[in-house]
Parts: structure tokens; C-alpha cells; sequence
């Protein structure tokens, strides 16, 4: 959990959501647990409120008695706890990365399940260029500082190319292989969000 800086936290931080909507998919409590503990040291090392704490523990609770829908609930709940939490801190930067973070892991799971799994109609939800669009246009609007964070600057430097892959024509699924090389390129931004040794 040492991760150097607050874009990095931030990036993680989205990505642990992320996970944890996955495993209240899988309703997997003990990861569910562990994922909401991981939640809130993070948001807890960017001063975010003491709301989520209690987020937290509500979490573990659900995923004690399996109320999966309930989970869903809450964990959404903090998703919007913490964004909401960050933007009364004027941490709007740091919203911007919590978002792409959780989303290139996201991008992630679905990219994996889909290769393990491949069907057409599935590969077609990889279709994001204007999501891609969008999150480069808010890493835009990021204080020039922060964008010039090494992590922040080669994240933002990959978009164009995942842009590229998930651009396929809205009547054509991706091949297996094109799926593979979206898995890839996402796969490889997230190596570098969690490198602890990176991000200086």
C-alpha cells in the first residue's frame, strides 16, 4: 500500500472499486472484505471523509450475511462518497483519476473474461472510443503539475493507442485477437499504476 504519491492512490483507488464490483458480482465476500478494507486505507491516506469509514465497515457487514444486492448498493454508494468527498476538498483532479483508474481496470476484467469466454456480442461492449475521448479531455483539464507526474503523463501517454483498439466499427465485434491486444494495452497501464518503484 506504499504508493508514492496521490495520483497513484488516486488511480488505485478507482481500480480497487473496480475489483470490488467484480467480486460482489462473483459474491466472493471474503474479497469483497478485503477489497473495503484496501478502499478505505486509501481514500484514508487522501484525507477522504470519514463517512466512507463507516462506508467501510457497512461493506464488511454485508459481505458477512452474503446481501449481495445490498452490497451493490453500498459499494456504488462509495463510489460517489468518495468523489463527492474529494470534490468538497477541491480535489477535482484527483475524481478525474479515481474515474480513469477504475475504469482501465474495468476495461481490464471484462477484456479477460471475454478472452476466456469469447462471444461476439460480448466483444462488442469493448466498443469506447468516446469514453476514451472523454476521460484524455479530463486528463486535460488536470493542474499542469499533477499532469506532469510521470505516472499521470505515461497513462495518458497510452490512450491514443487504446483509443485505436477499441475503435473497431459499431457493426463488427472484435476478433479474439483484437480483444487480446485491448486486455494487453490495458493490462500494461495497470502495471504501471501499481509499480510502487514508478512512481516517483
Amino acid at each position: 500500500m506504499n504508493y508514492r504519491n496521490r495520483a497513484q492512490i488516486a488511480l488505485n483507488l478507482g481500480g480497487l472499486i473496480a475489483d470490488g464490483f467484480v467480486a460482489v458480482e462473483a459474491k466472493d465476500s471474503q474479497q469483497v472484505k478485503n477489497i473495503g478494507s484496501d478502499i478505505i486505507k486509501l481514500a484514508k491516506a487522501l484525507g477522504v471523509s470519514q463517512n466512507l469509514l463507516s462506508r467501510g465497515n457497512s461493506i464488511n457487514e454485508f459481505a458477512e450475511n452474503n446481501e449481495w444486492d445490498t452490497l451493490q448498493e453500498e459499494l456504488e454508494a462509495t463510489q460517489n462518497e468518495v468523489k463527492s468527498s474529494m470534490q468538497s476538498h477541491s480535489d477535482q483532479d484527483l475524481v478525474i483519476l479515481v474515474s480513469l483508474g477504475g475504469w482501465i481496470r474495468g476495461t481490464q476484467v471484462v477484456s479477460g473474461a471475454i478472452m476466456h469466454n469469447y462471444d461476439e456480442r460480448s466483444a462488442k461492449v469493448l466498443r469506447q472510443p468516446a469514453l476514451v475521448k472523454f476521460m484524455q479531455s479530463k486528463i486535460n483539464e488536470i493542474s499542469p503539475e499533477l499532469r506532469g507526474e510521470p505516472l499521470v503523463k505515461g497513462v495518458s501517454e497510452q490512450l491514443p493507442g487504446i483509443e485505436k483498439l477499441v475503435s473497431f466499427p459499431a457493426d463488427k465485434a472484435p476478433s479474439l485477437d483484437e480483444v487480446r491486444k485491448v486486455n494487453e494495452a490495458v493490462g500494461k497501464v495497470m502495471e504501471e499504476i501499481e509499480n510502487k518503484a514508478l512512481a516517483k
